[in-house]
């Protein structure tokens, strides 16, 4: 029993007895039987493992067996798996790895959501390593003890199902993300796609702050995605790409000769998304003048064109963003107070990417997935030197830095695999600025809260424990750092 427990904390799950797992997803059925955890593929020369697994692993998945590389990939092509157990030595060659190498390859080119548990023998264990760093779950040593299996692959089914949530594609369990183009499943990112379902069902105006390429006007239109403006248009103003002079025109629409060139009636933006939502990206750019127009038509829902004198009604729902300090601009006179409080009823703070790093493998895998789909490119890969230079990389132009970079790295990578050099990044571990004792000390600390909390699903007596702190120095680290236990004890669910 004591195994179990071992496994189930170190792979992130909860700890239940052999009976408490057949109540794990019950079934509606009238048959009263547990539904199935995930579908796995069982890959294994040897008849004995194969029926071993398929007998132990019933009563939780859903179990295929497949004795040869043909048959296994002929099964992943008719079935869509959560999990595989891939045995590295299969025929031609049972003494090598390489043809449960080639199949590991084959396997997440074909499915990169689903997850590859291999099984090797005691004395393998840097086949095992080079497996994982192919891209393979983990590794089991045999002898096979089938509770134990049983956990990992129960860990492993459900993360399948969240990447494939992730990607876009159909999964249980939790809500998905508000769009499919907003990806991430840290706690700051959680936080934004509740807030994003709240405001959506409402008009009110909501101010989206964060730096440049962190994906403001992605928020935006997710909000008016799941909006009941949706039907209608969604009218973004990029509010420091349009010339000082033409402002007023473009946001509010002229009459025929109210200056010159003005040759013809023209509506403005505000009025062309009548019924919709208005997206006004750096909104701190506008001149006060024009604040103090916008502020007008917030206020009485009615504008007025330039060179006219009718009062036209005006239904639109106002979204804002910006990457200034807005606060500090209305201190400053540089923004009207009363404008500022007018759009931030709610604000969304979009974290930088530096800060959320639990997200980097999904965003990146995506990013990947996409560039090859577009530029119709073999199915390529990152090395694990690729993946860690990304943890380690500042970036400073955020998500969209990320994507061009990949997008670069896709085009331009000679072989199947993506290195750290084909990302720009080989040299950037090198050229990290320092950071203070201080800093150091304050992420370690953040990060470990983070993973005991994680670990024990927010029981902060059990966490508290595990680090080695009492209960009370526990809460003040969490109130150090702002982190709120209740957002762990979902696990990785949004």
């Amino acid at each position: 029993m004591w195994l179990e427990e071992a496994v189930a904390a170190k792979y992130d799950l909860p700890f239940m007895s052999k009976w408490e797992n057949q109540e794990v997803l019950p079934d509606s059925s009238s048959s009263g039987r547990a539904r199935p955890i995930g579908r796995v593929l069982v890959v294994d020369d040897q008849e004995g493992i194969r029926t071993q697994l398929r007998w132990g692993l019933a009563d939780r998945f859903e179990v295929w067996a497949a004795a040869t590389s043909e048959e296994a990939s002929q099964a992943i092509r008719s079935q869509c798996f959560d999990a595989v157990t891939l045995d590295l030595g299969l025929p031609p060659d049972p003494d090598s790895p390489t043809e449960g190498l080639r199949l590991l390859e084959e396997f997440l080119a074909h499915d990169p959501a689903m997850k590859v548990v291999v099984l090797t023998g005691n004395t393998d264990h840097e086949n095992a390593i080079r497996a994982v760093q192919l891209g393979a779950f983990d590794y089991y040593l045999k002898p096979v003890e089938v509770g134990e299996l049983s956990l990992i692959l129960q860990r492993a089914c459900q993360l399948s199902r969240l990447d494939r949530e992730a990607f876009g594609a159909d999964a249980s369990g939790a809500p998905p993300p508000p769009s499919a183009e907003i990806i991430g499943d840290s706690p700051a990112m959680r936080r934004i796609f509740d807030t994003i379902r709240r405001v959506a069902r409402t008009d009110v105006t909501v101010l989206i702050r964060g730096d440049s390429g962190t994906g403001k006007e992605l928020v935006a239109r997710a909000i008016h995605a799941q909006s009941p403006r949706r039907q209608r248009p969604f009218v973004a103003i990029n509010c420091g790409a349009i010339p000082e002079n033409l402002v007023e025109s473009e946001l509010f629409g002229h009459e025929k000769g109210s200056f010159t060139g003005a040759h013809t009636q023209r509506k403005g933006r505000l009025e062309i998304a009548d019924g919709g939502t208005v997206f006004f990206d750096e909104i701190a750019e506008l001149s006060l003048p024009i604040q103090v127009n916008l502020l007008r038509v917030l206020q009485e829902r009615q504008l007025e064109r330039v060179g006219g004198r009718e009062q036209i009604p005006l239904d639109v729902r106002i979204l804002a963003a910006t990457n200034r300090d807005i606060k500090r601009a209305t201190s400053e006179g540089r923004f009207r107070e009363d404008l500022y409080y007018r759009l931030a009823v709610v604000s969304i703070e979009i974290p930088p990417l530096r800060e959320r790093l639990d997200d980097m493998r999904a965003l990146a895998t995506c990013f990947l997935e996409r560039s090859l789909a577009e530029y119709k490119v073999r199915r390529r890969r990152f090395t694990a030197e690729a993946l860690t230079a990304m943890y380690v990389h500042l970036w400073p132009g955020n998500v969209r830095e990320l994507e061009n970079r990949i997008r670069r790295a896709v085009i331009m990578a000679e072989g199947r695999r993506i290195t750290a050099a084909d990302l720009e990044l080989a040299e950037d571990s090198l050229t990290r600025p320092m950071i203070s004792i201080r800093e150091a000390r304050n992420e370690a600390e953040r990060r470990i809260l983070l993973d005991a909390l994680k670990q024990y699903r927010g029981n902060i007596t059990r966490a508290a424990k595990a680090v080695q702190i009492s209960r009370p120095a526990f809460h003040e680290l969490l109130a150090k750092h702002g982190i709120r236990a209740e957002e762990c004890k979902g696990g990785s669910k949004l």
